[in-house]
């Protein structure tokens, strides 16, 4: 009975599937891979992005010269950008050369006559929004513009971090929707950049769009598929910020993103996992996620995630609700969160617990 309700239900909720569409998960390297396995500038083989670990990455930069590394960033500047284990310095530089390259293509299109008018708007909302993650002091960690586009951006400064937060976001986030003024405490970037205003000089906050999310209420919210592509993805990410010597972050789960977290949880280096707005996380409780992070969940009364049925019909559903007494996770108050997108809404109580936590003193 209760697997034909939560059929009924989703089905329900995500009349239309049709019209949402699926999408198709970026996974692997960015373009470019090859001629990086190609350069022996360096009298090496460079390591490969899709394969070696992020420790033997960090180890390979750091025995190159700086004009080495100043040539990898000009050569392949879409690999470096996104190569976990390179120190953060690089891959900011990397990452601008690359989203200037990107807006300088975009430009080209969206003055190119034979185009139509369409395809010249595209172009230059594309070109307008590289040129906004090209702004003075921002620190873009990754990007990469394949599909609907992915980005990381850095709130606070790595090299001298004691505490770092991670965030993932839910359904509805891509390059083009990562910061924007409306609904800013719903995007990553509002999220990252809220937490990092309560949080001391020696905590950095991560927003991480590295994955392909889901679009809309359809079969990619209400199952896991684009979450399983997304767990190795954030794995390889921390296990980057763990072998430039940062210590283990607490990771911030945001609606779907909570999927995903729940997926990586068992292979995360991580202090603390805490998710909010979650329809569940593929487990039972929060024993089977197979972590010594110390986990927490937030939900506000407000939040329209609460109708959302915590059950499981084979691919259908995300199982448990994290915030039930028995599921074991640590309780977060949201009393002063209005809706969903509200968690890091400066002046909410689960504001200020999560403050707590990225800094490491949450009790």
């Amino acid at each position: 009975m209760a697997g034909l309700m939560l059929a009924s239900t989703l089905l329900t909720a995500t009349t239309g599937w049709a019209s949402a569409g699926q999408q198709t998960p970026v996974t692997g390297p960015p373009p470019g891979v090859a001629a990086w396995r190609n350069d022996t500038s360096t009298g090496h083989r460079l390591p490969d992005p899709a394969h070696a670990p992020p420790s033997e990455v960090h180890d390979f930069l750091g025995d190159l010269t700086a004009p080495q590394l100043k040539r990898l960033v000009e050569r392949h500047p879409r690999v470096l950008g996104n190569l976990d284990g390179a120190p953060a310095r690089l891959r900011y530089a990397a990452n601008r050369r690359a989203l200037a390259d990107a807006r300088a293509g975009e430009r080209k299109k969206a003055a190119d006559s034979r185009l139509s008018a369409e395809d010249r708007d595209r172009a230059a909302r594309r070109a307008g929004r590289y040129h906004g993650l090209l702004a003075a002091g921002r620190r873009i960690l990754a990007f990469d513009p394949r599909g609907r586009g992915q980005v990381a951006e850095v709130f606070g400064d790595l090299g001298t971090a004691r505490h770092v937060a991670v965030v993932v976001p839910g359904s509805d986030i891509d390059l083009s929707t990562f910061d924007r003024t409306r609904n800013p405490y719903g995007t990553p970037a509002g999220m990252a950049r809220s937490l990092a205003r309560v949080t001391d000089e020696r905590t950095a906050v991560i927003a991480w769009v590295g994955y392909t999310t889901p679009v809309g209420l359809g079969p990619d919210a209400a199952t896991g598929r684009l979450a399983e592509a997304g767990a190795p993805r954030l794995k390889r990410f921390v296990d980057g910020l763990a072998a430039t010597g940062l210590p283990r972050p607490s990771v911030f789960c945001h609606s779907y993103g909570s999927v995903v977290c729940g997926l990586a949880a068992s292979q995360l280096r991580m202090s603390d996992l805490v998710v909010l707005g979650s329809p569940g996380m593929r487990a039972a409780n929060s024993a089977s996620l197979g972590t010594t992070a110390r986990i927490w969940a937030a939900r506000s009364s407000g939040d329209w995630i609460g109708n959302v049925p915590h059950l499981r019909l084979f691919e259908l559903g995300h199982g448990a609700d994290p915030t039930a007494p028995d599921f074991g996770a640590r309780s977060v108050p949201a009393h002063r969160v209005s809706g969903h997108s509200d968690y890091f809404a400066p002046g909410t109580d689960a504001l200020a617990v999560f403050a707590a936590i990225a800094e490491g003193r949450a009790a």
